[in-house]
């Protein structure tokens, strides 16, 4: 008993240690694009009380929270040893009820909300921060923004457009499976079918009586895919003023190509404005590859080693991006 009790005290200790991110965080309410949003405003522990320039970060796809269930604090707490402020918002309850256009909106009254009322944050000094999905939303906020403005972009995993990266994405995951010919382009044609029946607008009913229809999908994720299946980010990248932009992908992501967006983001941005960092052995979340495909140790090492997630040097490179940008 006294053995186990012992084990149970230095574990215990362990996992309090590595959950210690030297922040200090605040729950906050932010009225933004019609909602009332609950979230966190994490700023450096041992810094004073600023004014310290903000991150505010964009979400993926999903039902997310401010913390991300914790996934977000090792950023935060890279972002703020490089002497920045965080701010991240819980998504909304109806969240799927979104267009990209209104998510903009949201990440705009954040931005305006935190210049005006948080003496802790520098106005003149916020970014973005944003992962997947918000590949759609960082550029509209950058090109819509009013003065000062955007300072800079820290881009993780994002796609340009909608329909490319589902074609990634399914041919990705065949791959992986180790998918035949024949099974592949069954895949294909029905993903179509898909496709077809979301240009002419169909109903959810008509989706659901199609060959191929996922049984899984309900009527309001097909209503959130009908109102976004169009996004491409062309037009917003390229009516983006010139700021310092930090595109950050895994090389082993299934989901997006990354390659491919480096390959736009180079042709469209300012030159000079575009930091690009590809990590091996990294997944589309820039979780360690062979950590992300073991449930088990995903679950210890995100309760014991929460920073060793990671690919060695991403949260480095991105706080030295932060540094730079001061």
């Amino acid at each position: 008993m006294a053995v186990l009790l012992a084990a149970a005290l230095v574990l215990t200790g362990v996992v309090l240690w590595q959950h210690d991110y030297g922040l200090r965080e605040q729950r906050v309410t932010v009225p933004a694009a019609g909602h009332e949003l609950r979230g966190v405003l994490a700023t450096p522990a041992g810094r004073g009380p600023g004014p310290f320039p903000l991150v505010v970060l964009v979400h993926g796809d999903g039902e997310v929270d401010a913390t991300h269930e914790g996934f977000y604090r090792p950023y935060w707490e890279a972002f703020a040893r490089a002497g920045y402020a965080s701010l991240s918002l819980d998504k909304p309850a109806d969240w799927l009820g979104q267009s990209m256009d209104d998510r903009a909106r949201e990440t705009l009254d954040a931005m305006a909300w935190a210049a005006r009322t948080r003496p802790e944050v520098d106005p003149a000094r916020i970014g973005l921060w944003g992962a997947s999905q918000a590949g759609w939303v960082l550029p509209k906020v950058v090109a819509r923004a009013p003065a000062p403005g955007v300072r800079f972009v820290i881009a993780v995993g994002t796609a340009v457009n909608w329909h490319r990266q589902g074609e990634y994405h399914l041919r990705a995951g065949l791959r992986a499976e180790g998918a035949g010919a024949e099974r592949t382009a069954g895949a294909l044609r029905t993903r179509e079918a898909t496709l077809a029946l979301l240009r002419r607008g169909a109903a959810y009913g008509e989706y659901r009586a199609s060959p191929g229809a996922d049984p899984e999908l309900t009527a309001e994720r097909w209503a959130f895919i009908s109102r976004n299946h169009t996004a491409d980010a062309t037009a917003d990248l390229r009516a983006m003023p010139p700021v310092p932009v930090l595109l950050i992908s895994g090389a082993d992501d299934l989901n997006v190509d990354g390659a491919e967006t480096e390959a736009v983001y180079r042709g469209l941005l300012a030159p000079g404005t575009l930091t690009v960092r590809r990590y091996p052995g990294a997944t589309h979340a820039l979780v360690r590859t062979p950590v992300e495909r073991s449930p088990w140790r995903l679950a210890l090492t995100a309760v014991f080693a929460p920073r060793t997630l990671f690919p060695p040097g991403l949260l480095d490179d991105q706080r030295r991006f932060l540094e730079e940008r001061r």
